[in-house]
């Protein structure tokens, strides 16, 4: 019998990204390996546009996460060191989000026949990877928690966000919505949501208080209202604008 947990219907205001990589027909998960039982945590969400009103058909990009409520990181949980990939190919960081546990390495193929640089300067890791050639991969180790926003310094419609999580416990929901965590402990857990450029505000206003038993738990559908941006006119990486001939087909 499935335990239903106290409803969690949030409104937030938030930063839509420049599409999101396809998201594959079921829920995408992770969790502890699959010698260690736990109870399944899933829900929906659905994403509406604040200015229309209007949800929208992709529900995808949307992390969930879970961190025991008493604060103490529980035991036995080793971290998987597989190296990431963020290849740039087309002018195009994909995945456009890429979510890790807290000191993973990323690395950063470049896939296309021109020069990219890749760089980070905002929030989570900061680094630059300067300049590199076709061919060519340079390599990051995510050990700050927390959204890394990606861009290339050369071609102003290159950007990412690599999410950092210090939990083995997290998912990202798919085109429908959809997201499950696998295998969590029985226990108490707080639930965080994140939703690309939303503010500190919003995501407390969406964190939970959860109690998982022995059965899988349900969370209900979350209600999560957008702001659409266009971060095609971010400053480089100097805090300058793009040299225009980044935007041409031969640059």
């Amino acid at each position: 019998m499935k335990i239903l947990l106290e409803s969690l219907t949030a409104i937030a205001l938030a930063a839509s990204a420049c599409g999101f990589a396809q998201a594959q027909a079921k829920p995408p998960s992770h969790g502890v390996s699959a010698g260690m039982s736990g109870s399944d945590v899933s829900g929906q969400v659905r994403l509406v546009e604040g200015k229309s009103g209007k949800a929208t058909r992709d529900r995808s990009g949307v992390v969930f996460w879970l961190e025991p409520a008493s604060g103490i990181k529980p035991t036995g949980l080793t971290s998987n060191r597989t190296m990431y990939r963020m290849v740039q190919h087309n002018k195009q960081f994909e995945p456009h989000l890429l979510v890790v546990p807290l000191g993973s390495v990323v690395a950063f193929p470049n896939l296309d026949p021109w020069f990219h640089n890749v760089f980070s300067l905002y929030r989570g890791k900061r680094f630059d990877l300067g300049l590199y050639e076709a061919g060519a991969q340079k390599a990051v180790r995510f050990d700050r928690p927390g959204a890394s926003y990606i861009f290339c310094n050369i071609h102003p419609e290159m950007m990412a966000v690599v999410l950092a999580l210090d939990t083995r416990f997290y998912a990202v929901s798919n085109s429908f919505g959809d997201w499950s965590i696998p295998n969590v402990p029985p226990g108490r857990y707080k639930l965080h949501v994140w939703y690309e450029n939303a503010t500190p505000e919003t995501l407390n206003a969406l964190e939970s208080e959860l109690a998982i038993g022995s059965d899988h738990a349900v969370v209900r559908k979350m209600t999560v209202v957008f702001t659409p941006h266009n971060w095609l006119h971010h400053p480089n990486l100097y805090g300058h604008q793009y040299d225009p001939k980044g935007l041409t087909p031969t640059y």
